[in-house]
């Protein structure tokens, strides 16, 4: 009956070195999130009624004028999570009639979704033009007819073609768009509000650019680089908004209200400057010298713990941000290496991994490896202390 009654949900100590780990819960929330998801659970709030008019509202209302204000944007809308957005809009904008997009930004995101089954189940209908790697703006223009409903272009987020490639500018699609009085929407995937190569880190697209460019509707995910809770968030001209609210499938993706609570909090503090308050963010810039003083450290008291039964040592190593986010790109950091002497490095991180909280790391050439970009301070103590009762455990089978 005890064991019954304990939640399934457990604490997990993430060395894997990467960041927003879809396995793990993605991005972690911000004190203000948390706070404000607490709030929100507490008390009845105005989800949906206008407290001006006395009138129910819409749920976006709550996000509506930050979301704005980041991107400049005419509105928004809300819903559970990005594939969600897509789907939603191709199924209001272009139901029965062709979509026109690239064959190289076909992409399959985690999970085996694929946007050609997305396509397929809003109803839509998938026009591809150009090969894998080269695609022209003539191959948009040659497949336009009367049956075109949208022009799309969908950000590569979890892969990156290199080599001998050519494909057509956010500025060009938009262009032909007008000329031939067809929307573009545009998938960003994970949704950049901020230039993130100020922090040495690739460029991204930026969510504001692709409003500036004009696009019509541009989808992108609230839990990735955001650093929100999972959602996805749905901007653009307001013509094209108010419809795709007024689809009867919005009832099926809506988000609840801690959804909305958790996502506006953190909105909010890019708004006020304190984007790098936000743990995915605060993770991703964290400086190299401060990991390796950490990494400095934790592999002294380990070496201490583990004695003769393993190797610690401390080196250079690189994380990864996740979640299909800058695919290709990896972050410097600090690893903790754990050598087994007399047992298998499997078997070392099965008894890491089965602790009273699990630590997760990843295996190398016989080795455990601990990154310590995404631990901190409350977690150090944890760590140790699981330590010991790894190498008590050893001890006793030996």
């Amino acid at each position: 009956m005890d064991n019954k009654a304990k939640s399934p949900i457990k604490k997990l100590i993430n060395v894997t070195g990467t960041i927003i780990h879809t396995n793990f819960g993605r991005s972690l929330l911000s004190k203000e999130a948390i706070k404000n998801v607490e709030f929100a659970c507490s008390n009845y709030i105005n989800l949906e009624y206008n407290i001006e008019s006395g009138q129910r509202g819409h749920r976006d209302q709550l996000t509506e004028d930050l979301v704005k204000e980041l991107t400049e944007c005419e509105s928004s809308i809300i819903v559970n999570n990005n594939a969600s957005a897509v789907l939603l809009c191709l199924n209001t904008l272009a139901q029965g009639k062709e979509v026109i997009v690239s064959r190289g930004e076909l992409v399959e995101i985690g999970g085996s979704f694929r946007i050609p089954d997305v396509m397929r189940s809003s109803g839509a209908i998938l026009k591809e033009v150009g090969t894998t790697n080269r695609t022209y703006l003539k191959d948009y223009l040659n497949a336009i007819n009367e049956n075109t409903a949208l022009l799309m272009k969908v950000h590569t987020s979890n892969y990156k073609l290199e080599g001998y490639t050519a494909n057509v500018g956010i500025d060009e699609i938009v262009a032909l768009g007008k000329e031939k009085n067809i929307p573009v929407m545009e998938d960003l995937g994970s949704g950049a509000l901020i230039d993130l190569s100020k922090y040495g880190l690739p460029k991204e697209p930026i969510v504001k650019d692709s409003i500036k460019s004009g696009v019509d509707i541009v989808t992108f995910s609230g839990d990735k680089l955001l650093g929100g809770p999972q959602s996805g968030i749905i901007i653009g001209k307001e013509k094209f908004i108010k419809s795709i609210r007024n689809n009867p499938l919005m009832r099926c993706v809506r988000v609840c209200k801690m959804t909305i609570s958790a996502l506006e909090a953190t909105l909010r503090m890019y708004i006020n400057g304190k984007e790098e308050q936000i743990p995915s963010i605060a993770m991703i810039t964290r400086p190299i010298d401060e990991i390796q003083k950490v990494a400095k450290e934790t592999a002294t008291n380990l070496g201490l713990i583990f004695d003769d039964i393993a190797e610690v040592w401390d080196q250079e190593g690189t994380s990864q941000v996740g979640s299909g986010a800058l695919p290709v790109e990896s972050i410097k950091s600090w690893h903790i290496v754990i050598k087994p002497i007399n047992m298998s490095v499997e078997k070392l991180a099965d008894l890491y991994r089965n602790a009273e909280i699990p630590v997760i790391g990843r295996i190398n050439e016989g080795c455990l490896l601990m990154d310590m970009r995404t631990v901190y301070d409350d977690e150090m103590q944890d760590l140790l202390e699981i330590s010991k009762e790894v190498k008590d455990k050893i001890c006793c089978q030996v």
